[in-house]
């Protein structure tokens, strides 16, 4: 994949899983994975060392989308 087909995400950045795991205020990883099992995890990229990673972007709106749902 070139740069030219990757969006450009100006002020955004990569979260590792620690850091979304963190934000959520103690979510285990176990749990952030079953929650990725049944499609109720924010969006992540898979790097090619098989590590993933989460848009910082993607996680608010993932955030914003939970608290709709609430209310």
């Amino acid at each position: 994949m070139n740069s030219a087909t990757v969006p450009l995400r100006e002020h955004d950045r990569l979260m590792t899983v620690p850091e979304v795991l963190d934000e959520l205020g103690g979510v285990s990883r176990r749990t952030f994975y079953r929650w990725r099992e049944i499609g109720h995890a924010p969006e992540s990229v898979k790097l090619p060392n098989g590590e993933l990673r989460i848009w910082r972007s993607d996680f608010e709106a993932w955030l914003e989308s939970l608290r709709e749902r609430a209310a």
